[in-house]
């Protein structure tokens, strides 16, 4: 489709500096997801709004840009300019505006849609298993924080403020990660969730026997 061409390029040209794990291979990455998602549990979806969405959730994310109401206006604008519907705009923002874990966490969010819950997971997989042990070194790397401190304990965040403090790679598999499979919404999600989560936690043993 003509229009997830010009979105793809949209998409690499913002995510080309990124360096915490949020990059386009991320966007790619979670796109393929949610097709197999799609496939898996056989859903009747809107293929169109899904993609966009994969491919586009983290451009307007306040972990990538320091404006995120201006990267929004943004966005609006370029996908009226490859005509996309109002009805094509809003779904897509709702979306995206809606998936993340804080939002769902400490935010009176709506209700996504079908194809919302499929991008969700989508991007939640990717949080998972050995490419999210990875990505979560990668972005503790880039905020300056340390792989792992004896001396701190993981946290139960009661918004976002506390959630957004600086913690350790290791503490972020507790915090967050190994959360994500038990709130997923798909078959498929919730399965390959639970298989992932065992890897990472397998992982942890050989980590902490080698600390």
């Amino acid at each position: 489709m003509e229009k997830i061409k010009y979105i793809i390029s949209y998409v690499q040209e913002i995510l080309k500096d990124e360096q915490t794990g949020h990059d386009f291979d991320h966007a790619s990455r979670t796109a393929t997801l949610a097709e197999t998602i799609i496939k898996e549990d056989r859903l009747q979806v809107n293929h169109f709004i899904v993609a966009a969405s994969a491919y586009l959730h983290d451009v307007i994310d306040d972990k990538v840009t320091s404006d995120p109401d201006r990267a929004q206006q943004k966005l609006q604008l370029f996908l009226q300019k490859i005509d996309c519907t109002w009805t094509e705009i809003e779904a897509i923002l709702t979306i995206i505006q809606n998936l993340s874990f804080s939002s769902e966490m400490f935010a009176k969010t709506k209700v996504l849609s079908l194809e919302g819950k499929i991008v969700q997971d989508a991007d939640r997989l990717e949080a998972l298993g050995a490419g999210g042990i990875l990505r979560a070194a990668y972005f503790s790397g880039a905020h300056g924080e340390a792989l792992y401190d004896e001396s701190k304990v993981p946290q139960h965040f009661h918004n976002k403020e506390e959630y957004r403090q600086p913690t350790t790679m290791v503490n972020h598999f507790y915090e967050k990660l190994f959360l994500l499979p038990d709130m997923m919404n798909t078959d498929y999600g919730k399965k390959e969730g639970r298989r992932r989560r065992t890897f990472m936690q397998e992982f942890l043993q050989e980590f902490y026997k080698e600390w």
